[in-house]
């Protein structure tokens, strides 16, 4: 190349040439504590903006001030020191979603934690979004199956219903979900399940019974250990709703699990007090109500001008020595559309599970159950109520008139008819068909401890010789000449 040449690629080059300038926006680190930071500097921070810290862990602002921002550090903050630059990155906190994510377990911040590769997706939805407005919404029509005779009879759960399940520990909250989860197989719902400081042990064992039930096909598990941050519990839940919103904007249908609740207002509270945010009451941030409203307002059933997707949310709380009027409780009950009440007595007796009747309510109710259902439970959550009442006189069985003697019987009878074992959630039809026997009589002469094995015979002997008839009330119909089948075969049963 001549001296020519080279001497007119450089001129080109420098006509070329455009000066840019990129602005960064650095604070310093003036405080850092437990998972949290303070920073100046940052004078046009946004609020839930992340922010990167030294080594790549990031955060996020909570806190705007005049002087200085405060920050929640997502991940290992023992390395970040006073003095240290902080870079804004001007993105609001946001999540991978999509189809990727069904299938896998994921942190809050939606990275995979379950060693099966990296989750490569096309959009990302922000953490926190205003939930959709009235307009937008209609009302709960179609039915949650969850497989468990007791919730689906008498307090059915609604698509895109919000049901609180509440009680104290061990009592079998997270048991209850995961059948639900369960039972969604070939029910077209996706589901995630969201595990709020829950021990990494334990998580492993739900993801495992899931593989085993085929249903991690449908489902995604976002999981904030005990281990990790609190900063990580404080968040899950909201990333786990908006995974959920990219299925609903596309007009599916999603159920999530958020377990558990308490342990997020437990998080809420540490990085609050930490950011120096005034207590209320009982220690809590005054806006620990909007926490938990917030993020379970984002449940909805949307019309089909809309997509016509729709979340529906069961929140776990847990109680302590069944106080269901404390703050927290209290707090969700009354965001909730009712509550599924777990009784440490009923579960110490094996009434598994041990739903009350009496504190347990859906305030969607009928809308939420399909028509032959409808037609057979609603005698079966009043006999229950009844009995509750007289079962303190069944000890006085000798003295009692006959029809109470009557009502007191039948009421043993449907208490033993609603213990089901875990990970077998039951079938709609077969759950209709065992509701319309007990009130029909046939379980009258059967001794109580012979009930489930009455039972199983009964759902064996429906499902070989009344398939169609199952069928049409799978499908939701319920005729007089169905229920006239229904009975004479539970008369043939009977014989």
């Amino acid at each position: 190349m001549s001296t020519n040449a080279i001497v007119e690629e450089l001129k080109k080059n420098i006509s070329a040439f455009e000066k840019t300038v990129e602005v960064e926006e650095v604070g310093t680190v003036i405080e850092v504590g437990d998972g949290i930071a303070r920073m100046n500097g940052l004078t046009k921070c946004q609020a839930q903006e992340m922010l990167e810290f030294p080594g790549g862990v990031m955060g996020v602002a909570l806190n705007l001030e005049e002087e200085t921002v405060g920050a929640m550090i997502l991940g290992e903050f023992r390395g970040i020191k006073e003095g240290d630059t902080v870079k804004r990155t001007g993105r609001i906190l946001s999540v991978p979603v999509g189809e990727q994510m069904v299938g896998r377990v994921v942190n809050a911040l939606g990275q995979e934690v379950d060693g099966k590769g990296d989750i490569t997706t096309k959009d990302f939805y922000p953490v926190e979004k205003v939930a959709p407005g009235v307009m937008t919404r209609e009302p709960v029509h179609e039915p949650v199956q969850t497989g468990i005779k007791s919730i689906d009879a008498m307090v059915p759960i609604g698509r895109g219903q919000r049901e609180l399940i509440i009680g104290d520990r061990q009592t079998g909250k997270t048991a209850i979900a995961v059948d639900a989860i369960i039972n969604q197989k070939g029910q077209n719902m996706k589901c995630v399940y969201v595990a709020v400081g829950q021990k990494e042990s334990k998580v492993a064992r739900i993801v495992a019974k899931l593989e085993e039930a085929g249903a991690m096909e449908y489902t995604t598990i976002v999981v904030a250990g005990a281990s990790d941050p609190a900063s990580m519990s404080f968040i899950a839940p909201y990333a786990g709703v908006s995974i959920a919103e990219y299925f609903a904007d596309k007009g599916e249908d999603v159920l999530v699990v958020y377990d558990d609740l308490t342990k997020q207002a437990w998080a809420y509270r540490e990085i609050s007090l930490l950011l120096r945010r005034p207590p209320g009451r009982e220690a809590y941030p005054g806006d620990v109500f909007y926490l938990h409203s917030r993020l379970l307002e984002r449940a909805c059933n949307l019309n089909k001008e809309n997509g016509g997707g729709s979340i529906t949310a069961l929140p776990i709380i847990e109680t302590q020595a069944g106080d269901i009027t404390a703050y927290i409780p209290t707090n969700v009950i009354s965001i909730t559309d009712g509550q599924i009440f777990l009784e440490t007595d009923l579960f110490y007796k094996g009434i598994r599970p041990a739903v009350s009747v009496g504190f347990s309510v859906s305030r969607v109710g009928g809308a939420a159950q399909i028509k032959p259902m409808k037609k057979v439970a609603g005698k079966i959550k009043l006999a229950m109520a009844q009995f509750r009442e007289l079962e303190a006189f069944a000890q006085f069985a000798s003295d009692l008139d006959a029809d109470t003697k009557k009502q007191i019987d039948l009421g043993y009878r449907i208490t033993e008819l609603m213990k089901q074992p875990q990970y077998s959630p039951m079938s709609v039809e077969d759950q209709v068909v065992v509701i319309f026997a007990v009130n029909n009589g046939v379980f009258d002469e059967v001794e109580v401890k012979d009930v489930a094995e009455t039972e199983k015979k009964l759902v064996e002997f429906m499902n070989k010789t009344k398939r169609a008839m199952l069928d049409k009330i799978k499908a939701g119909e319920w005729t007089d000449e169905i229920e006239a089948d229904l009975k004479s075969a539970c008369d043939e049963f009977k014989k």
